[in-house]
């Protein structure tokens, strides 16, 4: 399989980290950056489910290279040492995203302080950890993104308050740190995935489940749930000189689901 027709030509030869390029968003991303020619550094939790590896087969099949790294982004120590591992394999990073993430169904009334944290130190701890090691990290001309949801960046989630919670401070988390990066050159934004079939959002159990994402496309006006490589897409946007002048702001992919009401 040869590299994509449409190469953002900056990404061939640079180094990008994707924490959650295991499964979902982060993995479409992992490959379609690869495909035009940037170098992958994969942060993996070996408690996740889904093999890293699978991401690296996809990688390797567009003729770019992957590393992974065991990490936990709830450890500072482990997210530096991401960075490291990264710099010494390939070199200076040059695009951050932060897209891993938990997912937990807790109604607020019965939820444990235990439970509150350990969505945080994930969804969003485990950003903040990120970003910040990415802005002692990047050079001029770096860019990052970290991905929101829709569910606490627009919309409450019932049984989910911990998960909203985490999504919406991402969202402040960036605007900040967009203001800090600025002086270095440094940008960063987020996106607000919508209803998109994922691994997390396909879970019965903690999300809507297969039934419950063929349901949802009934209501969003584009008529179905969106694909994560469409999510993938739009993040290299931003991560592009494309978007150069773009920092602190969020991108909503949503199919129009935010801005329909419901009769």
């Amino acid at each position: 399989m040869r590299r994509s027709p449409d190469v953002y030509a900056e990404f061939a030869d640079s180094v990008a980290v994707i924490t959650g390029a295991a499964s979902g968003i982060g993995q479409a991303l992992a490959v379609l950056l690869a495909s035009q020619g940037c170098r992958v550094v994969i942060p993996y939790f070996p408690g996740d489910p889904h093999d890293p590896q699978t991401t690296v087969r996809q990688i390797e099949s567009v003729e770019s290279r992957a590393l992974v790294v065991p990490a936990d982004v709830g450890d500072t120590a482990e997210v530096i040492n991401i960075f490291d591992q990264a710099e010494q394999a390939f070199g200076p990073v040059s695009h951050v995203v932060a897209a891993a993430g938990i997912l937990r169904n807790h109604p607020l009334d019965s939820m444990s302080d235990a439970q509150w944290d350990e969505m945080l130190q994930v969804d969003l701890y485990g950003v903040m950890r990120t970003i910040r090691e990415g802005l002692r990290r990047l050079e001029p001309g770096g860019s990052m993104v970290a991905v929101s949801s829709i569910a606490g960046g627009v919309y409450g989630w019932a049984s989910h308050a911990h998960y909203a919670t985490s999504k919406a401070g991402v969202l402040g988390l960036v605007r900040s740190a967009a203001l800090e990066g600025a002086p270095r050159g440094i940008r960063v934004n987020s996106v607000i995935p919508g209803l998109i079939e994922s691994p997390q959002s396909s879970d019965p159990v903690n999300s809507l489940g297969p039934d419950g994402l063929r349901a949802a496309g009934e209501f969003i006006p584009w008529g179905r749930v969106g694909d994560v490589r469409e999510a993938a897409r739009v993040i290299r946007f931003l991560l592009s000189q494309e978007a150069g002048y773009v920092t602190g702001q969020q991108l909503i992919v949503d199919g129009g689901l935010t801005v329909v009401m419901r009769e």
